[in-house]
């Protein structure tokens, strides 16, 4: 899952995306409402947390912008404000939920976790595919119910390939979609963590081209007999 935070405290902001890094979230970070909108033309998103106090353009009036322009992704406002005049205000601009500055970390969580169940109906609770299970709520993979251990990257890279299953992934799509944007290793990264999921898969049982290379495009599964 891919999380725009706006907000320009630069020390919470690090803070909030250290913590929902952790949480197996990609977290890109705009300083300001404009930066905010470039980077949504920019990217699909599946949750915006975004500040009210922000310089260039405020949370309300990008909130507002975001839902005059069809973008329909849940948006989570954070304010230091705690008045019903200011929730009712961002509601009205189409935010989904608010949340009071200081922020609870747990509370937090929680929240966007109801968010992106509520945006996301049709998402499967378990990913299967060819003997591999992957139950993105409690993290946890398993091949033919042999635990899979895997780094958090390459848990985030399972998922993204069951996702698409037989859909070829692209080098610069996998990093787009799993590493933040101002932090963007080379597509060579990509390959080494391909080979270190490929070779977990294996020890667990699974067959050498369980991800299938396909030469000068990308990845994607291999195929089923279903």
């Amino acid at each position: 899952m891919r999380i725009l935070l706006v907000e320009d405290d630069l020390p919470l902001a690090e803070t909030l995306a250290e913590a929902l890094s952790d949480q197996l979230y990609v977290v890109d970070l705009a300083e300001d409402g404009e930066k905010g909108w470039d980077y949504v033309k920019l990217f699909d998103y599946d949750l915006m947390l975004l500040d009210v106090m922000l310089p260039e353009t405020d949370g309300f009036a990008l909130c507002h912008r975001l839902r005059s322009q069809g973008y329909q992704m849940p948006v989570l406002m954070m304010t230091a404000r705690d008045t019903i005049t200011d929730k009712i205000t961002g509601l009205d601009m189409g935010a989904d939920d608010y949340i009071v500055k200081p922020i609870d970390l747990g509370e937090l969580f929680a929240r966007i976790r109801a968010l992106l169940r509520r945006g996301s109906p049709i998402t499967p609770p378990i990913l299967e595919w060819a003997g591999v299970e992957l139950n993105p709520s409690t993290y946890e993979a398993h091949y033919h119910q042999n635990p899979l251990r895997l780094t958090p990257k390459e848990f985030s890279l399972l998922e993204l390939l069951l996702r698409n299953q037989r859909r070829v992934l692209s080098r610069s799509v996998i990093l787009e979609n799993l590493w933040k944007t101002e932090a963007c290793p080379e597509e060579h990264t990509v390959k080494v963590h391909i080979r270190s999921l490929r070779q977990k898969l294996k020890l667990a049982g699974a067959a050498d081209n369980f991800i299938e290379t396909v030469h000068g495009i990308g990845y994607r599964l291999m195929a089923t007999n279903t």
